[in-house]
């Protein structure tokens, strides 16, 4: 007679995806990083792949001209350095925590072997790539054909998490001017300028916190 399958859990279906990315193990370590320390840097060694689990990192390219350029903010439940999957040697960005965060590291062939084996965790990073990818599409657009003062306000947007309904949201992450500058693709003076403008046409308040108006979509779809 043939034996029962019943009572018996593949290694799959007992997998967890969110406990290996949260938990210490074999390949895997969590560390706790200070505001403006580094996960990374560009050029280093390309020998794992990190998990947000709660605070902002941001990732900066410095060119062979030596100018450094903000190309993307990152946040709980994103990947970091996912390029070491792909064969790349080095790190191809810096990662910076812009505030205090908390981040697993996970070994490249740790990742790799339960990429393989768990379809869960698989669907998960697939998911993560695909989402960053339409982001950076957006951000390509923007910079090539909006002006300085639409992509200032399509990043304070993203920030509050600002909605269609007339609400105004607080920025919860802390962003210095000279972040938004390295974001946008701009100078600081101007940043200050559009903040300041912004402001004077109540779109938006920052005392301590800054907040955004939902109206201030508007400068963004105008013509």
């Amino acid at each position: 007679m043939a034996k029962g399958r019943s009572g018996r859990k593949s290694p799959s279906a007992a997998f967890d995806p969110e406990v290996f990315l949260t938990t210490v193990g074999a390949g895997r370590t969590i560390t706790t990083y200070k505001a403006k320390s580094f996960i990374f840097r560009q050029g280093t060694e390309c020998d794992a792949v990190f998990y947000i689990l709660n605070g902002q990192i941001a990732l900066s390219v410095v060119s062979q001209q030596g100018k450094e350029r903000v190309v993307g903010m990152l946040g709980p439940g994103s990947f970091l350095g996912e390029g070491c999957l792909a064969g790349h040697p080095r790190y191809l960005a810096s990662a910076r925590a812009s505030t205090s965060a908390t981040v697993a590291r996970v070994e490249t062939p740790t990742l790799r072997q339960a990429l393989k084996d768990h379809s869960g965790l698989s669907e998960r990073f697939m998911a993560f790539l695909l989402l960053r990818n339409s982001q950076v599409e957006a951000d390509l657009v923007d910079h090539l054909f909006n002006s300085s003062e639409k992509r200032l306000a399509r990043l304070l947007v993203m920030l509050a998490q600002v909605g269609q309904e007339a609400e105004l949201r607080t920025v919860t992450t802390p962003i210095s001017q000279e972040v938004m500058a390295a974001r946008v693709g701009t100078t600081r003076s101007r940043i200050n300028y559009f903040m300041n403008k912004f402001r004077k046409l109540g779109l938006i308040e920052y005392n301590g916190d800054l907040k955004v108006h939902s109206s201030l979509l508007n400068v963004i779809i105008r013509e």
